[in-house]
């Protein structure tokens, strides 16, 4: 059983980082979306923390409201007391919910501040400006910017992309150009809009922040695990809202250092061989079937 764990253990890591896709919105999801930064893993722990307070005292209420309308209905309780207050039931309901709200209140104000303050200076910065109805993006390091477009993937530019498993370029979500960047990178992300209100929200990173035209907001994210991520823009913002997805693809640094250097050139061709390469990755995973587990 030790060995079939750490054969487990071993593997995931590469099917981790083979995978085509890492979190994405699920068919009647009622939960988060998989954590893959440390500030999502937080916000997850924050809301099963808070569920340990909330259920308790929404079941305490309702059992109480059922009790009184049983208890002190007319046919029962046919002489109300007269009695205005009761000391200790004021003290008891006074203190009580100042005590859960600093339970909860200490947490959220740690988890918005490492929300807002990255622990190390970001690696790399990136600008992200909403457009009716798509994103333009402009890597800001490097003595030469890149910038480029993205827009929603239609059906058919599937082929040309070498975008047509479904399952990894979701319809609605799926973009024509990803955001690529490192894995274990700090990248600071400064969020504005070019005519209406938008807004950049990445759920696996647990990083959403509005795109308010003349404004830069600036928020970061460090992601912990290979993949590609997709979030959308979630304020809105016109008829089109529903079609402006973002895409972010989480590679190797020696993948992210090869496809920034083709991209420079050029960008189709640089998505292209990004693809592909992943692609032919996952394919080997896959062909080292058991072999894989047991190196």
């Amino acid at each position: 059983m030790k060995k079939f764990l750490a054969g487990v253990a071993v593997l995931s890591p590469l099917l981790a980082g083979a995978s085509a896709f890492a979190a994405q919105p699920e068919p009647w999801q009622l939960g988060l979306q998989p954590a893959a930064t440390a500030i999502m893993e937080e916000i997850r722990w924050f809301e099963q923390y808070t569920l340990w307070f909330i259920v308790p005292i929404t079941l305490l209420v309702m059992i109480l409201l059922a009790w009184c309308i049983i208890r002190y209905r007319a046919g029962a309780n046919p002489t109300p007391s007269r009695t205005s207050h009761n000391t200790l039931i004021e003290v008891i309901w006074t203190v009580g919910p100042v005590i859960v709200l600093l339970f909860i209140a200490v947490p959220s104000f740690q988890l918005l501040t490492a929300q807002y303050n990255p622990e190390e200076e970001p690696a790399m910065t990136l600008k992200a400006t909403g457009v009716q109805w798509s994103w333009e993006y402009e890597y800001q390091d490097g003595e030469e910017p890149l910038t480029f477009s993205s827009f929603m993937l239609r059906d058919e530019d599937r082929a040309d992309a070498g975008k047509e498993d479904r399952a990894a370029y979701p319809r609605l979500l799926a973009v024509d150009n990803e955001i690529v960047v490192p894995v274990d990178t700090t990248v600071r992300v400064l969020v504005t809009a070019s005519d209406v209100i938008h807004a950049f929200a990445m759920p696996a990173f647990g990083i959403k922040v509005d795109a308010v035209p003349g404004r830069l907001n600036e928020t970061w994210f460090k992601a912990e695990r290979e993949g590609m991520y997709y979030g959308q823009c979630s304020e809105l913002c016109g008829k089109d809202h529903a079609f402006m997805p973002i895409g972010i693809r989480v590679v190797s640094r020696e993948q992210y250092d090869a496809w920034r250097a083709a991209a420079q050139a050029n960008l189709d061709e640089a998505n292209k061989a990004l693809v592909a390469s992943l692609a032919s990755r996952a394919v080997d995973v896959a062909d080292a079937g058991p072999n894989a587990s047991a190196q």
